[in-house]
């Protein structure tokens, strides 16, 4: 692996502190002393300083369940609104995240001063990485994010084994357990520290995260009958879990990723990748971003996730612009907002 300056980054010094990452918090509660901040970076540049907005809400909570919410999202369809939704399940679900917990993810009081929380993603589809402020790299506070298939066994020194949030929607989260099963994947991660963060996406993300806080089987929809304890544990309470904002989506499609799918025949399917959103997620919430394994000018060298044994190409699915993405991550390294690691 290499950087952007076309250096090599070996093992020794890479392995002991990418770590992977990411959720999502509102506007901390001391703003950020790094004076190369992703905000402080993103609000001097001419172009990504009319499309970041700062003050957009992250994670959605109790608090946010208001008429006029409803009135508002209700019209919007589904992941960035509520249409077509029931009152009564959003509210009921949204009711159960009312705790300090669900509102944040870092408690930046905790660490005052300086570029405290450094993010970025490990190769393959895996997730983001925060890090916060410690030298040398062996000691820093560690927090580590998987998405969707993230197989961990036999890769432990390139990955890392620490968990600390799992980011998913209810249907990928179902169908990497069916597609990742021949490579390992074959339970959720559970930890009594691991926090899982649910993208809205459909009405079964609401239903699954009530139950699940609940301790309840899911009571109606596709997955009516499971149980969320085998996903997320026996021990499952509201803290934790995340639920990030329909705003939060739209915002960051409409402002980031406004893909010409659009407008086509899979215009109502659309939405950024997973991965797309963790790390947007952490230009959001962290002052220092570098990525790694997302796609790059030279994606068609390399095999789709980082665990497969024989090379298979990069998927392109009709649902989201993979192209569109990688352009944004290119623009964002060359304003200096991120880093962008290419191998």
């Amino acid at each position: 692996m290499g950087d952007p300056a076309g250096r090599v980054m070996d093992k020794e010094h890479f392995c002991p502190w990418v770590c992977p990452l990411l959720g999502a918090c509102p506007a901390p509660s001391q703003p950020s002393m790094c004076l190369h901040s992703v905000m402080a970076r993103a609000k001097a540049d001419p172009k990504f300083g009319e499309i970041f907005r700062f003050d957009t809400p992250v994670l959605m909570w109790d608090q946010h369940f208001t008429p006029e919410t409803w009135d508002r999202l209700k019209t919007r369809h589904v992941p960035y609104g509520w249409q077509g939704l029931s009152q009564a399940v959003v509210g009921s679900t949204l009711r159960l995240l009312n705790a300090s917990a669900n509102r944040h993810l870092f408690d930046r009081d905790a660490f005052p001063g300086g570029c405290v929380f450094r993010c970025g993603r490990v190769p393959g589809r895996m997730g983001l990485w925060v890090l916060g402020r410690g030298q040398p790299w062996t000691r820093v506070l560690r927090f580590s994010h998987r998405l969707n298939g993230a197989v961990i066994k036999g890769f432990e020194e390139d990955v890392g084994t620490k968990i600390s949030f799992y980011g998913f929607t209810v249907n990928t989260m179902k169908n990497s357990l069916i597609a990742y099963e021949e490579y390992g994947f074959t339970q959720i991660p559970q930890a009594k520290d691991l926090r899982y963060i649910f993208i809205p996406s459909d009405f079964r993300d609401y239903v699954m995260l009530k139950s699940a806080i609940q301790g309840s089987l899911v009571p109606e929809g596709s997955d009516k009958g499971d149980d969320p304890q085998k996903y997320f544990g026996p021990e499952a309470s509201a803290e934790k879990f995340k639920l990030l904002h329909p705003d939060f989506l739209q915002y960051l499609t409409a402002r980031f990723l406004r893909s010409e799918l659009l407008n086509t025949q899979y215009g109502s399917l659309y939405m950024p990748s997973t991965g797309a959103l963790m790390l947007l997620t952490a230009l959001h919430t962290c002052d220092q971003v570098s990525a790694y394994g997302f796609i790059t000018t030279n994606y068609e060298q390399f095999s789709d996730h980082y665990y497969e044994v024989e090379k298979k190409p990069l998927v392109f699915y009709a649902n989201h612009d993979m192209m569109l993405e990688a352009a944004l991550w290119r623009s964002l390294h060359r304003a200096g907002i991120m880093t962008l690691y290419q191998r």
